[in-house]
């Protein structure tokens, strides 16, 4: 017999907790789906409220209202890049052709909106139901006003999609169900790239980035895809001049925004640990991903690295 949670393919363990607080009509207030980027958790959310409406079976038009996030009972939170005083989703500011040069973040005024939205009364359901994406990615006053609506969250459904858990308050990961979300075993990844028609050959890199998480390898895939040729081409090995490694700090922030450069870094530690470049290559790359974080200026931060990659790399 089918279920809602047919199509989600090899989470058994998150399956059966679900399944069983929507069979038992038991549901916790906040859940914390927790695990890797790409593996599942945002369609579980969904099917999950599925469930939650009353659906046992899936129900196109239900199932729909959710998928487009368009159900009236229902607020899909994700962070936000800030430009000219409006916040923009990852989506719009890549249409809007918005310059991403700092990572986003879940601000203050969104979780407020969080609680006013389960202040209202529902139109449809029997409760409000919430999805905040990337939750971790908060400032400190956000944090805090969201575990003020996790201590009273009247008769809302919230669910928090983490990948990094670690980086919550304490305080907010207690009072949310946690439910695992793990990384695919290889034949379970082919099977969601297969029905999503992406299954294809990928270069040894990309693989272990992805780390068995179908959707991290199709987004690895898009940044590898963006990434200027005449990048690539010059980090398959250590800049030997010093005017080199300037000329590449310069073009890798004129051609990359911040995430792109967070991305290339991850794929170059990759590059050259399968080539057997030295540790101290691989940790002053890590250092420099920090920096970026921290909002050092990105252009003196990579003259700085590439500089003394080429002199002990």
């Amino acid at each position: 017999m089918s279920t809602v949670f047919d199509d989600l393919i090899g989470q058994p363990l998150a399956v059966d907790l679900l399944t069983a607080a929507l069979e038992r009509q038991r549901l916790a207030p906040a859940y914390l789906f927790a695990g890797p980027d790409g593996v599942g958790r945002r369609l579980a959310a969904a099917r999950f409220l599925e469930g939650a409406l009353g659906a046992r079976h899936p129900a196109e038009r239900q199932r729909r209202r959710l998928e487009e996030r368009n159900h009236p009972d229902l607020l899909w939170v994700e962070p936000t890049f800030q430009h000219q005083g409006r916040l923009y989703t990852r989506g719009e500011a890549e249409e809007a052709g918005i310059s991403l040069r700092t990572p986003p973040q879940l601000r203050l005024e969104q979780v407020r909106s969080i609680s006013r939205f389960l202040a209202r009364q529902p139109v449809e359901a029997e409760r409000g139901m919430v999805v905040i994406e990337a939750v971790e990615a908060m400032p400190e006053a956000a944090a805090n006003a969201l575990l003020k609506t996790l201590e009273e969250p009247g008769h809302g459904l919230l669910i928090l999609l983490s990948a990094a858990p670690e980086r919550l308050l304490s305080t907010i990961r207690s009072r949310c169900q946690l439910i695992r979300f793990l990384r695919l075993a290889q034949a379970d990844l082919n099977l969601v790239l297969e029905g999503c028609g992406a299954l294809e050959q990928d270069p040894p890199e990309l693989l272990a980035m992805a780390a068995g998480s179908p959707g991290a390898l199709m987004e690895h895939r898009r940044q590898r895809a963006v990434l200027p040729e005449a990048i690539s081409g010059r980090l398959e090995s250590m800049p030997d001049k010093p005017m080199e490694a300037l000329a590449l700090a310069r073009d890798l922030c004129e051609a990359l925004d911040a995430e792109q450069q967070l991305w290339l870094i991850k794929w170059w530690q990759q590059h050259l640990w399968a080539r057997g470049a030295s540790e101290h290559s691989l940790q002053r790359l890590e250092t420099l991903r920090r920096q970026l974080l921290s909002f050092v200026q990105p252009r003196l931060a990579w003259e700085v690295a590439l500089l003394e990659l080429m002199n002990k790399g």
